[in-house]
């Protein structure tokens, strides 16, 4: 987690970290391209690319890790709770009720159970910094609800989607597990094995996981262009409503359990924006036979961006009363670990 805050917040004012905050705009102008030239893209909707991307970008958020970030967790759980309990229980039946309430078509409404079930995306934590909110908290979180979505992202899916099309539980694990835990895990053991290699990367890596998930969503968005135009009304009520109940509900479960200020404002942020890439891979590799289930991660990821983008605006010209740390404060620089 150390090394997480700091590749938002040693370097203010760069070239990288200005490219990185126009994360939204990115969105924007990527999905714009694959909708009116869809050919151009076409090509990388073969094969395993998608899901190599999105292990590198997990296996970035592990190299922000370390032993003693697990520790930090342990010494203060109270906040951590509080979101993950919120994350996994307000955004999987938030995405039903709404799938329920449109009239979704089963391709729709079981990619946003899918958006619904997933974990925290990294671009929380972008938002969260964003906002002046609590950054470390944002990474804990994010860490935290990752790592258990190798065993709730299934559960819940089945749970919820499961009236609606047969749904592979252990297939869902077995994806989560390879392009989530494994690349995490590798990550954390590059950074405590080769910590100064990892520092010479980590600058890029915030950069690298806005390109990752763009890239991700721009491809579903021209494999999709037709679908995304023909049902852009339902998509984007269905998606701003899930997260706007996630942000909303996510602020007022933070609240009712005790978290103020900025603690409240992070949970909100974190349980509103959700890992939309993973939503997508997992679409596309456990639900073959429906072909328009990972349109609606795509359209997710720009959604919660804007809507993410919005509220950090909002709270970033309003601060927050300042309250007492839930998770220990985050040093700002790297520390190398001296080699022997």
């Amino acid at each position: 987690m150390i090394a997480a805050v700091s590749s938002y917040a040693r370097i203010p004012g760069s070239m990288l970290q200005k490219l990185t905050l126009l994360f939204p705009f990115w969105m924007i102008l990527s999905g714009l391209l694959a909708l009116y030239a869809p050919e151009s893209l076409a090509s990388f909707n073969q094969g395993p690319l998608m899901v190599v991307v999105l292990a590198c970008i997990m296996l970035g958020m592990g190299l922000t890790l370390s032993v003693e970030d697990f520790r930090r967790i342990a010494r203060s759980p109270r906040a951590v709770a509080i979101g993950f309990a919120a994350q996994y229980s307000i955004m999987p039946l938030t995405a039903w009720t709404v799938a329920e309430a449109l009239s979704l078509p089963p391709h729709f409404a079981v990619g946003l159970i899918l958006v619904g079930c997933a974990p925290g995306g990294t671009a929380s934590n972008l938002i969260s910094y964003i906002a002046g909110a609590d950054v470390a908290l944002s990474v804990v979180m994010t860490v935290c609800s990752t790592l258990a979505a190798v065993v709730l992202t299934p559960l819940l899916t089945q749970l919820f989607a499961g009236a609606l099309v047969p749904v592979d539980a252990w297939l869902l694990f077995k994806q989560t597990f390879q392009v989530v835990i494994i690349p995490v895990f590798l990550g954390v053991l590059l950074n405590r094995w080769a910590p100064r290699l990892v520092m010479r990367v980590l600058p890029v890596a915030p950069l690298l996981s806005v390109a990752g998930v763009v890239f991700i969503c721009t491809v579903i968005f021209a494999a999709n262009a037709e679908a995304i135009l023909a049902y852009s009304g339902e998509l984007i009520l269905a998606t701003a409503l899930l997260h706007g109940v996630g942000f909303l509900f996510g602020y007022c479960f933070a609240r009712l359990f005790g978290c103020y200020g900025n603690s409240a404002r992070t949970i909100a942020i974190e349980v509103g924006m959700q890992n939309s890439g993973l939503a997508v891979v997992l679409a596309k590799q456990a639900f073959p036979l429906l072909p328009l289930a990972p349109v609606v991660g795509a359209v997710s990821a720009v959604m919660h961006s804007l809507l993410g983008s919005v509220l950090a605006a909002l709270w970033r010209r309003n601060p927050a009363p300042v309250q007492k740390e839930f998770i220990s404060p985050v040093p700002q620089t790297i520390s190398v670990r001296q080699e022997e």
